[in-house]
């Protein structure tokens, strides 16, 4: 399917920006890989905001539970910066874990 095949290629090219946050965290610049995530939001907006001004690009289907798991993921993010402003270890633990569910949930969904 081409969902596979499209999540193959967004590990790959994540690989890169995820190696250079965790070098950066582990050295004590955070502020380096807040960064680098927020450059990757920026060219995605770049990328589709020219795309779609070229020709209009159709968004096709994302399910109800996409949108919601999403939209929770972005509160999840904002809760745990929000406390003393650190994402403590166990936090991230548990980001890593929600996206591990939500990656077998669509391997299975194959």
């Amino acid at each position: 399917r081409n969902g596979s095949g499209l999540t193959l290629v967004a590990a790959g090219t994540s690989l890169p920006e995820l190696a250079t946050s965790i070098v950066a965290a582990r050295k004590g610049s955070s502020a380096i890989a807040i960064g680098n995530v927020g450059e990757a939001i920026f060219q995605y907006f770049l990328c589709d905001g020219l795309c779609a001004t070229v020709s209009p690009m159709p968004v096709g289907s994302i399910s109800y539970f996409d949108l919601g798991l999403m939209l929770l993921s972005v509160l999840i993010l904002w809760c745990f910066s929000y406390t003393k402003r650190t994402i403590e270890r166990w936090e991230g633990g548990v980001m890593v874990a929600v996206y591990l569910v939500y990656l077998a949930y669509l391997i299975h969904q194959a």
